[in-house]
């Protein structure tokens, strides 16, 4: 099923919220989990702390239990590593906690030795606490046992009384240690926001694929219809842009058969005033006679060419337009008409420096390849003769260059002299408009007309711009 992009968008906003409430659930019910635990760990320093000054043991929780004579005299000697079955525990933090408060000879001292097979515990901070009470810093040392997940012995002795194994590891051991699931929390939120602009990009992304498609209609082509999934807005904008291109695909075909009907049926009368035309004795009634009938059938056959260019009909394809150009500037100059073509300067190429050469190495792209476009030939050959065959109309001569970069393609055509202005040739766009030789030139107002249209099905555009010596035109086009 088709979602609406406001239900969509109440999906995304539920899904966001009940995530980020279920992310924050879980951090913070770590972090109390955490909390309780560090908590739980210093409060056992104090009971560990008053068990040992009295000897007696107040909670099974832990266990205290005096050490050997033989044990005793390693650790007196401070060789814990040596007491059997601590062997592999190599880090001893060793440290000392005056009980007294006045002075450190008013006072009994705890001596203690913390064993571990990973780490020598960070302690500095609770011998130098003097304002601390003796137990509160061996809470404070439980608590740091339980902020690292390690499985530490303790061995302690109070004053010059005997020496203790103290193992709280049910305290303060990793095992013992809630599951920081802050982490997890970080990564379920970040997945879910992954899959939330997931789902807004391919929604997106839809509407930016389908309007691109329907930019590069024009110059590329495209289908009859279109089919393309997402959200049921773009189904049924979908939907409208394919009745509209319907529409007016059978608007133009209906309008090129109206056309081709009238040129067809207009062809019998016409063939029959040529034959009477024929048989009139004034040389100068036939000759106008037939100037009419021939303004009339070509003048069919310019709104049918301008109705086929609507149509775009032709398929593009990759051409070189230089070929293109040349040839159609060769058409013109083996029938002898001032048509030039401008040769344009190879594009020089730097290279990268090398560790090998001191120079940077130089080339040129080659004419052919530069030249290369994504365009309908046929299309762009009748454009280019409309251009030039006006500057041969108001100019006397076109000069033909061709120049492009990366992403366009300009074909320029000046002529040399017209008593044209810009605006004055913008306004032969309209069609059947047409510039002051009209009784002295062929023509049906139809050339320019044709030639924007031919541009813009090719993401270019038709300008003109005042040139050295008269006007130019300029048939930009894009390359891709």
């Amino acid at each position: 099923m088709t979602l609406r992009l406001r239900n969509l968008g109440w999906i995304w906003a539920v899904s966001a919220f009940a995530v980020g409430v279920l992310c924050a659930s879980l951090w913070f019910a770590s972090s109390r989990a955490w909390t309780q635990f560090l908590t739980r760990s210093f409060v056992a320093g104090f009971t560990i702390y008053e068990d040992l000054r009295t000897g007696k043991v107040s909670s099974p929780e832990y266990s205290i239990t005096p050490l050997s004579p033989e044990n005793a005299a390693l650790a007196e000697r401070g060789e814990f590593n040596r007491i059997p079955g601590f062997s592999n525990r190599r880090y001893v933090t060793n440290l000392s906690i005056l009980t007294g408060s006045s002075s450190p000879l008013s006072g009994r001292e705890l001596t203690l030795a913390v064993l571990s097979d990973r780490l020598v515990y960070p302690v500095s901070d609770i011998v130098s606490g003097s304002d601390q009470t003796g137990p509160e810093k061996m809470g404070n040392l439980t608590r740091l046992l339980a902020t690292y997940c390690s499985e530490p012995i303790v061995f302690a002795q109070f004053g010059r009384g005997p020496w203790y194994q103290v193992d709280g590891t049910n305290i303060w051991g990793c095992r013992a240690a809630p599951a920081d699931l802050r982490l997890p929390a970080i990564l379920l939120g970040v997945v879910a926001l992954a899959v939330i602009m997931t789902s807004v990009g391919n929604a997106s992304d839809a509407f930016s694929r389908f309007s691109h498609a329907l930019r590069e209609r024009q110059r590329r082509g495209g289908p009859d219809s279109y089919d393309t999934s997402g959200p049921a807005e773009l189904q049924d904008i979908v939907s409208a842009v394919n009745a509209h291109l319907e529409a007016e695909r059978a608007q133009l075909e209906k309008r090129a058969t109206v056309l081709s009907g009238v040129s067809h049926d207009l062809g019998t009368p016409a063939t029959r005033v040529r034959l009477r035309a024929a048989l009139i004795p004034d040389d100068e009634l036939r000759e106008k006679l037939e100037a009419d009938v021939d303004q009339m059938t070509g003048m069919i056959e310019s709104v049918l060419t301008y109705t086929r260019s609507e149509l775009s009909v032709e398929e593009p394809r990759q051409i070189s337009l230089t070929a293109l150009v040349e040839a159609v500037v060769a058409d013109y100059q083996d029938m002898d008409l001032p048509v030039t073509l401008q040769k344009v300067d190879p594009v020089a190429v730097q290279g990268a420096p090398s560790v090998f050469m001191s120079r940077r190495g130089q080339g040129s792209l080659p004419e052919t390849r530069r030249m290369l476009v994504m365009g309908r030939p046929i299309s762009l050959k009748r454009a280019l003769t409309n251009l030039i065959d006006n500057a041969l109309k108001y100019g006397r001569h076109a000069e033909v260059q061709l120049e492009t970069d990366a992403r366009t393609a300009t074909i320029t055509i000046q002529d040399k002299g017209t008593d044209l202005s810009v605006s004055d040739i913008e306004n032969l766009m309209t069609p059947f408009r047409r510039g002051s030789n009209t009784g002295s030139s062929d023509g049906f107002g139809l050339g320019l007309t044709i030639a924007a249209t031919v541009a813009e099905q090719h993401g270019g555009a038709l300008s003109f711009e005042a040139g050295d010596r008269g006007l130019r035109a300029c048939l930009q086009i894009t390359r891709q």
